[in-house]
């Protein structure tokens, strides 16, 4: 059976395929605007290669008496100037044109607007050295053209129709291994996040109670120091474990149908309980700052737990001592709720804001800046309950960080009741 996705999984899924099937309508749209542009070209050239000839020959071999179709002639003849039998459109013949062109081989062209339509007018002289103007009505070779575009932006049309349809089919089609690689992982994340948590928590079981007998037995200073520093890292591998559990297991409700209603402000104020020793051990200063009356967040209470839990973790990690670490809920606009953790540390370099939640991130600054799973974590179960994290800082000035997720609503109440009920 395959793992469901993420909230961040999905929208990888999704960003990738928006991205090919992107891609897939661009080509096509490309493709379909280049050969419009080429059909085009090419029928406007043939149409001028086309009206320069008639000229050409309406001026060398026509008569003023028979001119051919769509063609006037007018001709000098004795100083007086004659056309044709058809009347000819206002504003011609041009004379101006007609008294300038001289002895042979004088040529004159030139395109005119006018009457509603464009002219192509060819003014020559003769080899007998009559003087010879034909003029061209381009209507009919404009209407083709203008059909041709009606013709070129219904295709066009249809083809991004066509792309759209296409790029989503390939879109799916494309991402389809990515998704079934990201079930996968997810699969094998839970089975040996499962199998390890057993052997783990034996190890760190043996390793606690040999630490306690090395307390009392002569045993040199560095072995017990030996012992206590493995105790320590089996108990965090054993934390990251329960984080890769807990990540797989929200991927496995991604629909929320596991979700209730949080008290964020409760959730925070237990947080800074169970860490009062770590923080008295640093000597840090815990505030939390928060409403009296609840503050409803619709979630699953171990996994916002943990996120919290989490965002104090970090503050208190990074902090030296006689430091503050501040924690706020309040109520945000838009019917959101934040929660804002801020301390005194160090903080970190503002470009590094994005990469604090990538999995396993290493900032400057050796052991004691590396954030490991745990903001990467947090970050999941933020999106997954439809809410969003941000971090800022100034160097040497502290780190804040903030959690704004969606207040519940009378219905997440009404179905928290039901659940409560139920059980």
């Amino acid at each position: 059976m395959a793992q469901p996705l993420t909230v961040a999984d999905r929208a990888v899924v999704k960003r990738a395929r928006y991205r090919v099937g992107a891609v897939v309508g661009l080509v096509i749209t490309v493709l379909v605007t280049l050969v419009g542009v080429i059909a085009y070209a090419m029928m406007a050239r043939a149409q001028d290669s086309q009206v320069q000839r008639e000229l050409w020959f309406s001026v060398t071999f026509g008569k003023t008496a028979t001119p051919p179709g769509c063609v006037w002639l007018f001709a000098v003849e004795n100083g007086a100037v004659t056309d044709s039998p058809i009347p000819a459109p206002a504003g011609f013949p041009l004379i101006e044109d007609l008294t300038q062109v001289s002895d042979p081989p004088a040529l004159r062209l030139r395109e005119v607007t006018r009457n509603g339509t464009v002219y192509q007018v060819r003014t020559e002289t003769r080899a007998d050295g009559r003087r010879v103007q034909a003029v061209f009505d381009t209507r009919y070779q404009l209407a083709d053209r203008r059909s041709l575009l009606l013709a070129l932006a219904v295709a066009e049309c249809v083809g991004l129709l066509v792309a759209w349809a296409t790029a989503l089919l390939v879109g799916r089609r494309a991402v389809a291994p990515l998704t079934e690689a990201l079930a996968r992982q997810r699969r094998f994340v839970t089975d040996a996040s499962h199998e390890l948590r057993t052997p783990i928590t034996q190890a760190y079981t043996r390793v606690q109670v040999l630490a306690r007998a090395a307390a009392t037995a002569d045993l040199p200073a560095d072995h017990r120091a030996g012992l206590d520093r493995l105790a320590v890292s089996v108990a965090r591998l054993g934390a990251i474990v329960d984080d890769l559990l807990l990540s797989a297991r929200f991927a496995a409700t991604p629909d929320g149908r596991d979700a209730g209603v949080v008290d964020l402000a409760a959730l925070a104020e237990s947080a800074v309980a169970a860490d009062a020793d770590r923080a008295a051990e640093r000597q840090l200063t815990v505030t939390v700052d928060r409403p009296p009356e609840p503050l409803l967040v619709p979630g699953i209470e171990s996994a916002l737990r943990r996120a919290v839990g989490e965002l104090l973790a970090n503050a208190v990690n990074h902090t030296p001592p006689g430091g503050r670490v501040d924690l706020t809920v309040s109520r945000g606009a838009g019917g959101l709720v934040e929660l804002t953790v801020t301390d005194t540390g160090v903080g970190f370099d503002p470009g590094e804001a994005d990469r604090l939640f990538d999995r396993f991130h290493r900032g400057p600054g050796g052991h004691e800046r590396r954030y490991g799973l745990g903001l990467a974590l947090l970050r999941e179960v933020v999106t997954g309950h439809r809410g969003t994290v941000e971090a800022a800082s100034t160097p040497g000035a502290g780190a804040r960080f903030t959690i704004r997720l969606p207040a519940a609503q009378p219905a997440d109440s009404d179905r928290r009741r039901v659940t409560v009920a139920a059980r």
